[in-house]
């Protein structure tokens, strides 16, 4: 049986119970630099258990819908923001967790200009850019020990074109 999933439009709410949405909806916190930068403050909860913030870069290949999802991952130490650094959409699977196992995955297209912060221990995707190659700044935990535990699927998942 293949379970089919459609991506709906990223909001905050629809996204909140997986982490923050980061963008510029709305009007700025302040303004800065002379009154000619808007300042969206502090939008995203930083959360590690030990070690301390990095910043890497993610240069990801291109996917195009439909495609098949085989597996999720998810950071038990620590929260995992992802900012595009081009200005492309991009999807976003998420999945609630069950029992420390995926449940039914989530996706969403994120907007141009629209970044994520994955809650600590969140099953998500992987990067996945929807038009052409797309770089990422990824703000995660730097630390010892392992961060990562994968999910892979065995019946089959696909991702519609909305």
């Amino acid at each position: 049986m293949t379970l089919s999933i459609i991506p709906t439009t990223l909001t905050p709410e629809a996204f909140a119970p997986f982490g923050d949405v980061l963008d510029t909806a709305g009007a700025p916190d302040k303004m800065i630099n002379q009154g000619l930068c808007g300042r969206y403050h502090d939008r995203a909860t930083l959360d590690f258990s030990d070690g301390h913030a990095g910043i890497s870069i993610f240069d990801a290949e291109a996917r195009s819908l439909p495609m098949v999802l085989d597996m999720v991952e998810r950071h038990p130490d620590g929260s995992q923001a992802y900012i595009p650094i081009s200005r492309d959409p991009y999807l976003v699977v998420v999945a609630p967790d069950n029992g420390d196992r995926p449940g039914t995955p989530v996706a969403f297209i994120a907007a141009p200009g629209q970044g994520v912060n994955y809650h600590r221990n969140t099953w998500h995707g992987v990067c996945a850019p929807l038009t052409e190659q797309g770089q990422f700044a990824v703000i995660d935990r730097i630390g010892t020990g392992p961060n990562l535990q994968e999910h892979w699927f065995k019946e089959e998942i696909r991702i519609e074109k909305p």
